[in-house]
């Protein structure tokens, strides 16, 4: 075939695993190359027993898609989704005189390249393209000096996927069988929800404190005033918040003197009289050095401090920033720079900034990484010279260009000179009360001037920020302005937001910073964590899991022993170590049981009862003495106290459920078990209940298969709720009479997303001071006369498109992101498939439109929405 393809002049075939990196490469290249894209992985372990082939159907070992009795060898299948892709390579193959295979340079673009050598058997010479930016020059590098595929990362991420296919295959349906239905477990996500829930924990322990200080006004001679805080009287300490036990407030040191309020005005009020004099002045000069370039994790970190992004929204950012030639590859543990980029960052410092802000030599930074995977750069703007962010302002939208300029300020910033400043503190002493306030002054901003780190803590000084304080000098006095006594109350500690939850796994060399985003969303979706403003908190299921996985299976959570699984796979990239031993030991067992035996002998052992109550203690007196647990039922969590049963709100976080909390909770439970009255009509009684979605009202007993449900609309309040207002909910809708235009009835509707008016196929709606059961047809007509908001659109007009991208290579109709009744959606004339939760419109790209597209078709047909 190679003779053949040379005899008639054929092309070189370069095969890149998106079209949007396709077609960017294609600019570069000319016409003696045709560049295609393999759309990501094309083959993969089978994901259910329906993509078993048929002569391992009858293996014991076949749900694993992994013959784990033969050296673990994986079966491999091209899914269906990914078979007209395959054709179309391969028709493109036929006319090639050689193959490039450009995919990306990590164990997953080695993996995909390796894949595609399989399936597709070339018969022409085949050469592996490495780089990482998408720039003219890299390119035409890359193909001076091509390589071949690099068994070792090949073989790592083989090892990876086949561990976590084993993992989470034995280990789920555990989790089933004693917790509940789609319930996953998996390598670094179930320690991640570990993380989470341990921290949960120790808010649940927390007993706070409380203490009181002064703070007291002083004023110089030459009338400059200033703050300061009290430290000490009488040569006793004044505490702090880490002075306290978190689980019992109490002070740690006896020595220490804590003041209450009481205390605190006594000791204002005596001070009142006191000269104070400045006994103690420092001024300590220091310097600040820059941080390094980016990683994937300190990307995504400060993605989410600074532009409230969450990591997969930054690495889908990052991902088309990158595939458009804007900045070198993003997942990556290195912060090295090539010495071209050093030059055009030191460049840009001199020509943006002037020469005082460039060090006299380059910056380099340690890398801690190991890895032949990530063996390149650090994340930075693409090129040489870097282009200034002004200049593609017009080029991205909003959050690329945001992006886009973090990474450039970092990167520069990376190859500053140091700032320097002074700290100064200064000690103030009078009847034997010790005030201390400090300052800090900028001599020299350096790096300063283009980058400032951001912080977990919202109320944490700013790098940048100066705090000026008087001239004064030793012995000097001062006068004292007045006295003002202070509360502080210790807090728990801070539950994990995603750049935390990101910095600790990094930190504890847990997973990889480019799976972090898939992380996150999983244990989203799986319901194991939901966030309330940028906190990740765990649910009840959460608590169940990590108690199973804890008592039954520890070492599969344990974080050194998922430590040192990254390790050996890092080992087995390195051509250190042999996939087939470690598999071999982590399943079978050698000295320890392995993974298989654990879960058998734990299916018997683990008491699903067990496992699923968590005690809020006993009451100390009143009617029910029964201890009061925290049950997790097929339908969600919910109290038990005796008899009495009271759901838990979906979005209450476990460590604000109280023992107290939980008996009102089960008091107002009991009470809405009494019918409100009955129904005039059926005879049925009425409650007003309030579940996991908050309250509603119900027409029949609990028991009763035809009863009714209605929730009360945004806005009104329990107490508002009689008899009579809890029958016109349950007898909506409502027909308000005939629109004087068209005579069609008007409607009155409270609807999944809210309550709203209809007339024929028009749809309002409802302000939020206006609810369905007092709106009147006239309000409706004017309702219904409105645009939509935010269409623009006629009525009965085709709803156009957010988004138009190229055609599918699956359906060959374009890809198009719109906008549905249940939400955003891309769709490519076969398949729809909805963005996950936390998806920006903006961020949607061909590539991650085609990756949803893919995962909804490997599903099979959405099931119908049941009516409610």
């Amino acid at each position: 075939m190679a003779k053949k393809a040379a005899e008639k002049g054929g092309k070189s075939l370069v095969i890149v695993e998106s079209p949007a990196k396709a077609r960017t490469i294609a600019k570069f290249l000319g016409n003696d190359f045709a560049v295609e894209a393999s759309i990501g992985h094309i083959r993969d372990l089978p994901q259910g027993a329906k993509e078993v082939p048929d002569e391992f159907k009858d293996e014991e070992w076949a749900y694993l898609g992994v013959n784990v009795d033969q050296d673990f060898t994986p079966i491999y299948i091209v899914p269906s989704d990914k078979k007209k892709q395959v054709t179309k390579l391969r028709a493109a193959l036929k006319d090639a005189k050689d193959v490039y295979l450009a995919t990306d340079e990590d164990r997953e673009g080695e993996a995909i390249s390796w894949h595609l050598c399989e399936v597709l058997r070339p018969k022409v010479p085949v050469h592996r393209l490495v780089f990482h930016e998408i720039t003219e020059e890299a390119i035409l590098e890359a193909l001076r000096n091509p390589r071949q595929i690099d068994e070792g990362l090949v073989k790592a991420q083989e090892a990876r996927r086949i561990l976590d296919r084993l993992y989470g295959y034995e280990v789920s349906p555990l989790l089933w069988r004693k917790i509940g239905p789609r319930l996953s477990a998996g390598r670094v996500q179930s320690v991640a929800v570990r993380l989470i829930v341990q921290r949960e924990r120790e808010r649940q322990a927390f007993v706070s404190a409380s203490y009181w200080d002064l703070i007291a006004e002083f004023i110089t001679p030459d009338g400059h005033e200033f703050n300061a805080a009290l430290v000490s009287v009488g040569g006793r300490r004044i505490p702090s918040g880490k002075d306290f036990d978190s689980k019992t407030g109490k002070i740690k040191d006896p020595n220490l003197l804590v003041l209450g309020q009481q205390e605190a005005s006594q000791l204002a009020e005596r001070l009142q009289t006191a000269e104070f004099l400045v006994t103690a002045l420092e001024n300590r000069p220091y310097t600040s050095r820059p941080s390094p370039p980016f990683t994937t994790s300190t990307m995504q970190q400060e993605a989410n401090r600074k532009l409230g992004f969450t990591a997969r929204k930054t690495m889908s950012l990052a991902q088309n920033l990158y595939e458009n030639g804007y900045i070198t590859y993003m997942r990556t543990d290195s912060t090295t720079l090539a010495q071209v980029a050093i030059e055009a960052a030191r460049e840009l410092v001199r020509s943006e900034y002037g020469p005082d802000f460039l060090p006299d030599a380059p910056r380099t930074y340690a890398s801690k990484v190991k890895n032949a995977q990530e063996a390149h750069e650090a994340i930075r703007p693409a090129g040489h010279p870097f282009r200034v962010p002004e200049s593609v302002r017009g080029e991205l939208d909003s959050d690329q260009f945001r992006l886009f300029e973090l990474i450039w300020k970092r990167t520069i910033a990376s190859q500053m000179a140091d700032a320097r400043g002074r700290r100064i503190t200064i000690g103030i002493e009078g009847g034997e009360a010790v005030f201390q306030v400090s300052g800090k002054t900028i001599d020299f901003p350096g790096f300063l001037r283009a980058y400032v780190e951001g912080s977990d803590d919202p109320q944490a000084e700013l790098a940048d920020k100066e705090t000026l304080l008087p001239k004064v000098e030793r012995g000097q006095s001062v006068g004292c302005g007045g006295l003002a006594s202070k509360s502080h109350a210790t807090q728990p500690p801070p539950r994990f937001s995603e750049a935390a939850l990101t910095q600790a796994l990094e930190e504890m060399g847990i997973g990889r910073p480019s799976t972090y985003a898939s992380i996150i969303d999983t244990i989203q979706a799986r319901e194991y964590v939901f966030k309330r403003g940028n906190a990740l908190v765990p649910s009840w299921t959460a608590f169940s899991v990590v108690r199973l996985l804890e008592q039954h299976l520890g070492s599969l959570v344990d974080y050194e022993f998922t430590a040192q699984m990254e390790d050996y796979l890092d080992a087995i990239s390195r051509h250190e170590r042999q996939p087939q031993d470690y598999l071999r030991e982590f399943f079978h067992g050698d000295e320890r049981p392995g993974l298989r035996q654990l879960v058998q002998d734990k299916i018997k052992q683990v008491d699903a009862r067990e496992m699923s109550r968590f005690s809020l203690g006993t009451p100390a007196s009143g009617e029910h003495l029964d201890e009061v647990f925290v049950r997790v039922g097929k339908f969600g969590p919910f109290l038990e106290q005796g008899d009495r049963r009271a759901s838990i709100p979906h979005a209450m976080p476990p460590d604000e459920l109280t023992r107290d909390k939980a008996l009102e909770m089960l008091a107002r439970g009991q009470r809405e078990d009494e019918a409100m009255g009955q129904c005039p009509q059926t005879g049925k009684p009425v409650y007003l209940k309030t579940g996991r979605f908050g309250p509603y009202v119900q027409l029949g007993a609990t028991d009763d298969k035809e009863k009714k449900n209605a929730s009360l609309p945004k806005g009104m309040a329990v107490e508002e709720v009689d008899l009579e207002t809890a029958l016109k909910l349950l007898a909506l809708p409502r027909t308000l009479g005939a629109h004087p235009d068209n005579g069609q009835p008007v409607v009155a509707h409270s609807g999944r997303y809210g309550p709203f008016v209809k007339c024929g196929d028009e749809t309002r709606s409802l302000p939020e001071d206006v609810t369905p059961l007092d709106i009147s047809l006239d309000q409706a007509v004017m309702l219904l006369a409105q645009p939509k908001a935010g269409r623009g659109r006629r009525a009965g007009a085709t709803k156009e498109p957010i988004k138009v991208f190229d055609a599918s290579p699956v359906t060959s109709q374009p890809v198009k992101l719109l906008d549905g009744r249940y939400g955003p959606y891309v769709t490519d004339g076969q398949t729809n498939a909805s963005l996950p939760k936390g998806v920006a419109v903006e961020s949607v790209t061909l590539e991650s439109a085609l990756q949803l597209l893919a995962e909804r078709a490997a599903k099979g047909p959405a099931p119908k929405r049941g009516r409610r």
